[in-house]
C-alpha cells in the first residue's frame, strides 16, 4: 500500500509520544496514550476498508476511546471484527509514531488535497503552526499524547457503535461512533471486558423492564420517567428516610412552584450562564415564564419573604423538588440523564462564621446515605474555577479564593482525602461532590455540597447582624442523592435488581401447594401486613416449582411456602431469594427476624 502521510521535515520528527511511560505503562498518561494510538489505528482500519470514509476526531475517554466516522456504509457489530482484524495486522507491524509541527496553509492544502471537511474546518478555527502525527501509512491532525511504537497496542476490543453529532450539535450532521476500550496488559483488558458483562446483567433499563419498576414512553417524549407501582413504592420508601432525616437535622420542608417569570433567571443569572441547559420560555399574558432547572430562585424567595436576623440563622430549607433541563436526545439515557426529574434539594443560608460548619454536616449526612442504603466506598473531588477564564462565571478571585479555602479546610479537619478538579466549579461557586463506589467498582456522582456568594447578592437579601447593620448571607446548595431518578438506577445496578429487605417493594411471597393452605395463606398475608410488611400470595394451580421461579425472578427476598405439614403444625417454610430454604419456622420468630432485618437495613438475611 502506497505511503500517503504527509511528508514530514525530519528536524521537526519525533519517535514515540512525551505522555506514554514505559517503566509505567499503567499510569493514566500512559493509558491515555495508548488509548489515543489506538483511536488512529482504527481510524486507519477503517478508511482502509471503506474507502471514501471521512475522519474526524478521536480521543481517549475514560477506559476507552473511540473515532467519529462520516461514511456512506453503515457500520454493525460484525463489521467491528473486521476492524480489529485490521488492527492487529498494523499494531503487529511495529510501527512507529511521528509528531511534526506542520505550518497551518501547509496543513490546509494537505487534508484539501485529502478531501478531508472536517479536518479543514477544525484548521479553520486554529492559528499558527499545528501538529500532525503517522503511524504506518496514514496521519491525523492531532496534538499528540501517543505511544512510541504500535506493538504496545495489543490489548484492545472494540465494543459498540452509535450515533453522534459533528460537533456535539443537533443541528449538523450525524456521524457514526465507533467505541472501544484498551489497556497496558492482557489482565487487566480481559478484567474491564469481565466488568462491562456484569455491567450489562445489571443495566437498570434492563431490570427496570423485567420488574416492572418505570417506563419512559415515546408517546410523552424523551428523558421523562413514569414510575410504575413497584418503583414508585421504592421511590417512595427513599423520600420517605430522607424526609425523617430533614427533620431531625434541623430542615424545614418546602415546596416551590414548577415554573416561574423569566426575570427571576436573569437575576439568578441562569438565563445567562446556563441558557442552553433551559428549556425554551413559556408565554404566559405577555409575560415570559421558565420551567425550573433549579430549586435556588425559589428558595431564595422563602427567604426574602420576612427580614431575618442573626439569630434566625442558619436557615435549613429543603424540597424534593421536580425540575427541567434540557438534554440533547443523543445523552438522555434510562434514569441516569433525563429531561424531567427530582432534587432533593437544600439552601442553607448561614453567617461566614459558620459556613464550615454547615458544609461539613452536609458531608456527614451524604455519608449517612451512603451507609444507609449499602455503599460502602466512597470519592471526594473539590471543583475550582478555571481563573484562566474569569468571564465563564461570576465573583471575584478573592471571592473564589475564599470560598475554595473553606471547603478545603472542612474536608482537611474531617480527614477526608480529596481530589482536586480545575474548572469544573459551577459559575457561582466551588462545590464538594461525593462519588459513590458501586458493587462492580464503577463511580457514580451523586452528593454534591456548592458553595454559592452570587446568588445572596443578585437577589440582595440580608440579615439583621448583632451590630444592627444588615449583611448578606452566605449560601450553601446541597443535594445528596443528586436526583431521586440517577439514584434510583444506581441502586438497581448496584444490587442487581436484588434490593435488600427494607427496599424491595415485594417483600415475601406467599406460596401454596394445594387448595387445602388457601385459607392459612389469607391469615399470613393478612398479618403480615398488619405488621407493616409488603406480602404478595400466589394461591394459583400452578406447580409449586413454577411459583418459586416466579417469585425468584422477580427477585422477591423471601418465599414462604405453606404446604399440608406446615399447617398442621402451624410453621412456615422460607425459602430465601439465594435458594436456601429453611423448614419448620414458627411464625413468631419469622416476623421478628423480619422486623430487624428492616430495623438494621441489613444488606444479608436475618433468617438462617
Amino acid at each position: 500500500m502506497a505511503d500517503t502521510r504527509l511528508q514530514l521535515k525530519t528536524e521537526a520528527a519525533q519517535a514515540g509520544a512525551l505522555d506514554f511511560d514505559e517503566k509505567n505503562p499503567t499510569s493514566k498518561s500512559s493509558l491515555d496514550a495508548i488509548r489515543h494510538s489506538c483511536a488512529h489505528v482504527m481510524a486507519q482500519a477503517v478508511q482502509e476498508l471503506w474507502p471514501g470514509t471521512k475522519i474526524t476526531i478521536g480521543p481517549s475517554i475514560e477506559h476507552g476511546f473511540y473515532y467519529d466516522f462520516d461514511s456512506e456504509h453503515r457500520f454493525t457489530e460484525e463489521d467491528l471484527v473486521a476492524i480489529e482484524k485490521r488492527m492487529l495486522e498494523v499494531i503487529e507491524g511495529k510501527h512507529d509514531f511521528h509528531l511534526a509541527e506542520v505550518a497551518k496553509d501547509e496543513s490546509l492544502a494537505y487534508w484539501k488535497k485529502r478531501e478531508e471537511p472536517y479536518k479543514v474546518e477544525m484548521l479553520e478555527t486554529l492559528e499558527g503552526k499545528v501538529t500532525h502525527c503517522s503511524h504506518d501509512t496514514f496521519t491525523d491532525l492531532c496534538r499528540g499524547g501517543h505511544v512510541d511504537n504500535t506493538r504496545r497496542l495489543r490489548w484492545f476490543k472494540l465494543l459498540s457503535v452509535a450515533g453522534a453529532y459533528w460537533r456535539g450539535d443537533e443541528k449538523n450532521k450525524m456521524l457514526q461512533r465507533i467505541y472501544g476500550t484498551a489497556w497496558a496488559d492482557k489482565a487487566a483488558l480481559k478484567d474491564h471486558l469481565n466488568k462491562l458483562e456484569e455491567a450489562k446483567k445489571r443495566d437498570h433499563r434492563k431490570i427496570g423492564q423485567e420488574l416492572d419498576l418505570f417506563s419512559i414512553q415515546e408517546e410523552a417524549g424523551p428523558g421523562l420517567i413514569f414510575w410504575h407501582p413497584k418503583g414508585g413504592m421504592i421511590r417512595s420508601l427513599i423520600e420517605d428516610w430522607l424526609k425523617r432525616e430533614l427533620v431531625e437535622r434541623g430542615y424545614s420542608l418546602v415546596y416551590t412552584p414548577h415554573v416561574l417569570r423569566r426575570g427571576l433567571w436573569h437575576t439568578s443569572g441562569h438565563a445567562d450562564f446556563y441558557d442552553a441547559n433551559m428549556f425554551r420560555p413559556i408565554k404566559i399574558d405577555d409575560v415570559e415564564y421558565q420551567l425550573k432547572p433549579m430549586n435556588c430562585p425559589g428558595h431564595i424567595l422563602i427567604y426574602k419573604d420576612s427580614l431575618r436576623s442573626y439569630r434566625d440563622l442558619p436557615l435549613r430549607f429543603a424540597e424534593l423538588g421536580t425540575v427541567y433541563r434540557y438534554e440533547k436526545s443523543g445523552v438522555v439515557h434510562g434514569l441516569l440523564r433525563v429531561r424531567g426529574f427530582t432534587q432533593d434539594d437544600a439552601h442553607i443560608f448561614c453567617m461566614p462564621e459558620q459556613v464550615e460548619s454547615e458544609v461539613e454536616a452536609c458531608v456527614e449526612f451524604a455519608k449517612a446515605v451512603l451507609d444507609s442504603f449499602g455503599f460502602s466506598e466512597f470519592k471526594v473531588e473539590l471543583s475550582t474555577w478555571d481563573a484562566a477564564k474569569p468571564g465563564d462565571y461570576a465573583g471575584s478571585a478573592d471571592q473564589w479564593a475564599n470560598a475554595e479555602g473553606a471547603l478545603v479546610n472542612t474536608l482537611e479537619r474531617m480527614g477526608i482525602p480529596y481530589a482536586r478538579i480545575e474548572g469544573e466549579a459551577a459559575f457561582y461557586g466551588p462545590k464538594i461532590d461525593v462519588k459513590l463506589v458501586d458493587a462492580i467498582g464503577r463511580d457514580w456522582q451523586l452528593s454534591t455540597v456548592q458553595f454559592d456568594f452570587n446568588l445572596p447578592k443578585r437577589f440582595g437579601i440580608e440579615y439583621v447582624a448583632p451590630d444592627g447593620s444588615r449583611q448578606a448571607p452566605v449560601m450553601v446548595h446541597r443535594a445528596l442523592l443528586g436526583s431521586v431518578e440517577r439514584f434510583f438506577g444506581v441502586l438497581i445496578e448496584h444490587y442487581a435488581g436484588k434490593f435488600p429487605l427494607w427496599l424491595a417493594p415485594v417483600q415475601a411471597k406467599i406460596l401454596t401447594i394445594t387448595e387445602g393452605e388457601r385459607e392459612a395463606a389469607m391469615t399470613l398475608a393478612a398479618e403480615l401486613k398488619r405488621r407493616g410488611f409488603r406480602v404478595e400470595s400466589d394461591a394459583s394451580n400452578d406447580k409449586l416449582n413454577k411459583k418459586v421461579k416466579k417469585a425468584t425472578l422477580d427477585k422477591v427476598p423471601y418465599a414462604f411456602i405453606l404446604g399440608p405439614k406446615d399447617v398442621e403444625a402451624g410453621t412456615v417454610s422460607v425459602r430465601r431469594r439465594d435458594g436456601k430454604q429453611i423448614n419448620g419456622l414458627a411464625p413468631a420468630d419469622l416476623f421478628a427476624a423480619m422486623e430487624k432485618e428492616v430495623r438494621t437495613k441489613a444488606l444479608q438475611p436475618c433468617l438462617e
